[in-house]
């Protein structure tokens, strides 16, 4: 088995090893991975942090040793850089800006040093909103992570993460875990909404607000109003999410 971490601001995760292939989730600076399989320019790797699996170019990494990622699977705190731009000062004296969310653990392990404000533990519930509405006007970006383009789920599991608490990648993955509420009146600021298609799949994942608001991803990060049928986007005077289940995490 070989191991690797994301020395870059982004790596794309591609669900074939091909840059024409659809990207399926992004590694962000500091983010450990399991190497499964190793082609000539690709490689197909499981994320340490949410087991999600992709491939990713040869260029685009850095091997590390077995010893090396479990040392940085088992650092406590973990620090996860909490501003929407921050820097690393690599060993040759370059700058390199990483993103919200990054992994800083790795830094020294890169020999690099970081600049820049972090998380460290599990935070209150009350913060998820907060950093929630940091990512407000993100472009939608399917596969995306980042406050320059996210999707539904992603924007859930970076929310979560940098408050210290882990969800799965996708929103059918996110939705069996937690625990299921009855009636939207029993929803805290942080709870996660869930909804599905027409066929009852599980495509489209937000978080709650008080007062009966919604911030999630729909051509940008947004905020609108939910109630028991869905999400009612107020400018296009129709409802655009038909609501499944509503999830307490923590």
């Amino acid at each position: 088995m070989q191991y690797g971490i994301c020395p870059l601001s982004i790596v794309p995760i591609r669900t074939n090893p091909d840059d024409c292939a659809e990207m399926s989730s992004q590694l962000l600076y500091g983010e450990h991975f399991k190497v499964l399989e190793s082609r000539k320019k690709w490689s197909k790797i499981r994320s340490a942090y949410d087991k999600f699996e992709g491939w990713i170019p040869n260029n685009q990494f850095r091997f590390i040793t077995e010893e090396v990622y479990d040392q940085i699977g088992n650092q406590v705190p973990q620090k996860i850089s909490s501003d929407i731009i921050s820097h690393i000062c690599t060993n040759d004296g370059m700058l390199l800006p990483i993103l919200l969310g990054s992994m800083i653990n790795s830094s020294a392990l890169l020999n690099h040093t970081f600049e820049g404000n972090v998380c460290m533990d599990k935070n209150p519930k009350e913060s998820l909103v907060d950093i929630a509405v940091m990512y407000l006007k993100a472009p939608y970006l399917a596969g995306g992570k980042t406050p320059f383009g996210i999707d539904c789920s992603g924007f859930t599991q970076m929310v979560y993460k940098i408050n210290g608490h882990m969800l799965e990648r996708t929103a059918e993955g996110q939705s069996k875990q937690g625990e299921a509420l009855s009636f939207i009146e029993e929803s805290e600021p942080g709870d996660l909404a869930f909804f599905d298609d027409n066929e009852g799949v599980i495509d489209h994942v937000g978080i709650i607000l008080k007062d009966n608001y919604i911030i999630h991803v729909n051509g940008h990060v947004r905020i609108d109003r939910i109630d028991h049928t869905g999400i009612f986007n107020s400018e296009e005077k129709l409802y655009t999410h038909q609501l499944r289940v509503i999830k307490k995490v923590i």
